[in-house]
């Protein structure tokens, strides 16, 4: 893509749906659908809304937390795309960031409940949100990875980046058939994991994709250390 071409939004939308959803085996029409009506735009920083539609990840906030990033829009649609999120379900998502993850289920779930750890980042999602009107969705300033206080459950959860290992106080918080994703590992290579609540106590887990994303804070990392 010739970026000096001057393209419309709507060429650079259905390039990024074309060239790089797609082959990221994204086929159902709902969500080719969804990802053709949601601004992607309007989720962008002012600074880098020339890059809204290309294939990166893009910096979030005024640079006070290292690593505040809106992942690639591939990686957005995959997982999206893997949940087959239900319209009679609830969401909890950690890392609002930009709040464009949030709409994406919005549309596809009852409700959202999105954590953030940035306030400006929250109160600017939150603002955004309401501006296109997504109203099923409530954007927290709270850390996820400490326990919610009233300690609901959810249909499903998604972690909007990187962790070392799945907090096992997250898949207590799934009902029985809810599915949480995240992305596991360390650089230079992570998984996608998508565990599904099979029962009391019983999971199932698929590790579908490889990708690399940056990390939620506070989460736990594993020990350096060597003997």
């Amino acid at each position: 893509m010739n970026p000096n071409a001057n393209p419309t939004l709507a060429h650079l939308r259905f390039n990024m749906i074309e060239q790089q959803i797609r082959p990221w085996d994204v086929h159902d029409p709902a969500i080719l659908a969804l990802l053709g009506e949601i601004r992607r735009e309007d989720y962008v920083p002012q600074a880098h809304r020339a890059l809204a539609f290309f294939d990166m990840e893009l910096p979030l906030g005024d640079g006070s937390v290292s690593g505040e990033t809106m992942l690639a829009p591939k990686i957005e649609a995959r997982t999206l795309h893997d949940l087959q999120v239900q319209k009679d379900e609830t969401v909890l998502e950690i890392g609002t960031g930009s709040g464009f993850m949030a709409a994406l289920l919005a549309h596809r779930a009852a409700s959202v409940l999105t954590l953030e750890i940035n306030p400006a980042l929250a109160a600017s999602a939150a603002e955004t949100l309401r501006r296109n009107g997504v109203s099923n969705v409530e954007v927290r300033n709270a850390d996820g990875s400490k326990p919610l206080p009233s300690g609901p459950s959810f249909d499903v959860i998604v972690l909007s980046g990187s962790v070392a290992k799945i907090p096992q106080s997250l898949l207590s918080s799934l009902n029985v058939g809810g599915r949480l994703v995240a992305i596991v590992g360390e650089e230079p290579m992570m998984r996608t994991h998508i565990v599904t609540r099979t029962g009391e106590g019983q999971w199932s887990t698929a590790q579908p994709w490889d990708t690399v994303a940056p990390r939620l804070l506070n989460f736990p990392e594993p020990s350096r250390f060597s003997f």
